[in-house]
């Protein structure tokens, strides 16, 4: 498995992390469990569009890295 595979996968599982973040925050009717998964949902949007700078960044620096 090359680099740029195994970078979208990370980035896919990011992305998958943090839907589950966010339909956990419909299904619950804690607020304060709602409040704590819409942050999570948050701060894995923020490292996801990082994540996902530095994957284009690598492929477009190194093409190699693409995955397939």
């Amino acid at each position: 498995m090359t680099v740029g595979t195994q970078m979208q996968q990370a980035l896919a599982n990011l992305e998958s992390t943090k839907s589950d973040m966010q339909t956990f925050a419909l299904q619950t009717q804690d607020k304060q469990a709602k409040a704590a998964f819409n942050q999570y949902a948050q701060q894995l949007e923020s490292i996801t569009n990082s994540f996902k700078q530095r994957v284009d960044y690598i492929q477009q620096q190194e093409p190699q890295f693409k995955g397939s």
